[in-house]
């Protein structure tokens, strides 16, 4: 055996010269896998090497990362270390802001489950910033996908909310007060709005309304917390 079993570190073989550079392979490896953060799993083509950054490498990847897909790429020395990812490996994926686990195919960002057969269920909080426009009411981008149960939101008022308005609600259609209502519109002011959890069975955006008056400008930021529920793998 030259590698380890679990994290593929290369071993000694015996009488081996320059050991030195055997030891430092694996620790650099070691480096980079215990407590294990992504920058991303969906970059395709190797970015910049910065050692001690490490991704996953997804499906269709290109350049030096071309036939890698599955592996983590570990930046050292100015290029590329492979190691092999494993079921039920776990990590932070940091452009997504969301931990990971690896169900043999790929990263399921979000995931806090995984059965033999490769379902999960995903947490997922996703976060925009909206530009707020003249009128009465303003509707987000799409914040909850099709088929996710809807937790609630969170958010803040990052430049503050100007118009004639005194306070706004935030909800979906069909129920304008669902996440808060009467909130501020100085900067910095929040809303923390849990709910009863809401099956979402198509894309919703969610509806900001102004009260007392008119949006004229501002921004705020919204969070939508929400679970999915994934399939296992097909057979």
């Amino acid at each position: 055996m030259t590698d380890t079993p679990e994290l593929a570190l290369p071993l000694l073989a015996p009488a081996q010269a320059q050991k030195h550079v055997t030891v430092n392979e694996a620790l650099t490896r070691l480096d980079g896998l215990v407590q294990l953060r992504l920058q991303s799993v969906s970059v395709a083509s190797p970015p910049v090497v910065i050692d001690g950054h490490a991704y996953g490498v997804p499906s269709g990847a290109i350049g030096d990362w071309a036939g890698q897909e599955g592996h983590v790429a570990l930046a050292s020395n100015g290029g590329w270390v492979f190691v092999p990812t494993k079921p039920g490996w776990h990590a932070v994926v940091l452009d997504a802001g969301a931990p990971a686990i690896f169900d043999g195919d790929a990263w399921s960002v979000g995931a806090v489950t995984l059965t033999p057969g490769g379902a999960s269920m995903v947490l997922r909080s996703v976060e925009v910033d909206i530009s707020i426009t003249a009128g009465t009411s303003v509707t987000t981008p799409v914040i909850f996908p099709e088929r996710s149960i809807a937790f609630g939101i969170t958010g803040r008022v990052i430049s503050e909310l100007t118009g004639t308005l005194t306070s706004w609600d935030v909800g979906v259609a069909g129920d304008l007060t669902r996440y808060g209502s009467g909130l501020g519109i100085a900067a910095n002011s929040w809303v923390n709005g849990p709910g009863a959890p809401q099956v979402n069975w198509s894309p919703t955006a969610l509806e900001l309304t102004a009260q007392g008056g008119d949006f004229a400008d501002g921004t705020i930021r919204l969070i939508g917390h929400f679970a999915e529920l994934s399939l296992p793998a097909s057979v």
